[in-house]
């Protein structure tokens, strides 16, 4: 049961969500704080454009996996997806992240069996379903060096987001949208945008789980996430396919920045359940669902990493695998051996 202020929260967070898709009386209220925030966020990008502020090179290719906007647009998927793709392509990747949840200073490694307190929840999956080194400190050029020292058989660092780091030099930036794009195009806290949307890149990707049209943005490709079989929580070995729990009473949970994206793509598998959106980077310390009345509940892997103090013999962890389009691949590939793409 949601405590008072949870439900205060949340309708702030859906009133304000709702406005940022338009531009009422809540965006132009909002104007000068926008202007304001936009002027210390260009000041900023400047200070390392003109050299102000010095970037750092760790010694190895950087590519840089981020959004603009408020909010999870399926940044952690497309880490994975890429370290995948550059591992397939010859590389040896590594990966940076801010370690966010996590109580960190100083860089730190994080190993599969590393815990969410230790380690954030987002760098523990990438660790889980890559297998690859990845560290964690805010100070991503720290995190960056850190790893290099411990891992010199790294030749390329993907960033899980950073692209406001700027200190961190970087050699590639994707930029991932999902279905809400810029919104009503506004900065904070007018609008999503932590940066103008015209901020440059070397590509643009667009989660689109409903279809939308791609925008007319120079590079921009489709990003598609698709769900495999569930598999149990207590018997990881145990799997079922999403189809197998339609008529049953389904109940599905996210802890994530856009949890209707998560409830749209059961829907899209032709489940109908009811659901529980969490906050973002929720910590699971006691069980949520305990008086919930289901058969089964469908959580992402992200949320599974922090189910360690409790169980609850009806949950089910849905993984969801990026597809990343060939002409990206060759596109940051390309771009780090040196050369222009074709």
């Amino acid at each position: 049961m949601k405590s008072f202020a949870d439900r205060i929260k949340a309708r702030l967070e859906t009133f304000v969500a709702h406005e940022w898709q338009r531009r009422g009386t809540f965006a132009w209220a909002m104007s000068p704080l926008a202007c304001a925030f936009g002027a210390l966020a260009a000041l900023r990008r400047a200070s390392f454009a003109l050299g102000w502020r010095q970037r750092v090179q760790v010694g190895i290719p950087v590519v840089v996996v981020g959004n603009v906007t408020v909010g999870g647009t399926g940044k952690t998927p497309t880490v994975i997806a890429l370290v995948e793709a550059l591992r397939a392509a010859g590389f040896t990747p590594g990966v940076v992240s801010r370690g966010y949840g996590a109580k960190v200073r100083t860089p730190r490694g994080v190993a599969p069996a590393s815990s969410p307190e230790d380690a954030g929840d987002e760098p523990l999956l990438i660790a889980r379903r890559t297998r690859a080194p990845v560290w964690v400190c805010p100070d991503r050029v720290a995190a960056a060096q850190a790893l290099r020292a411990a891992h010199p058989e790294v030749d390329v660092i993907v960033s899980d987001d950073g692209l406001q780091h700027y200190r961190l030099a970087r050699d590639v930036e994707l930029v991932v949208f999902d279905q809400r794009l810029g919104g009503n195009g506004l900065l904070l806290p007018a609008g999503p945008l932590r940066e103008p949307l015209s901020r440059r890149r070397d590509a643009t990707l667009v989660n689109n789980p409903f279809e939308r049209a791609l925008p007319p943005w120079p590079d921009t490709f489709a990003l598609t996430l698709t769900p495999g079989d569930a598999w149990h929580l207590e018997q990881p070995d145990l799997r079922r396919p999403l189809t197998q729990f339609a008529g049953e009473r389904v109940l599905a949970a996210a802890g994530i920045g856009a949890p209707e994206r998560f409830f749209a793509t059961l829907r899209a598998a032709g489940l109908a359940p009811a659901t529980h959106a969490l906050p973002d980077h929720y910590a699971f310390r006691d069980n949520p669902f305990a008086d919930a009345q289901a058969d089964a509940i469908l959580i992402t892997e992200k949320d599974a990493v922090k189910l360690n103090a409790w169980r609850d013999a009806r949950i089910w962890v849905v993984p969801v695998e990026a597809a990343l389009p060939g002409r990206l691949i060759a596109l940051v590939v390309e771009k780090l051996r040196g050369r222009s793409p074709a």
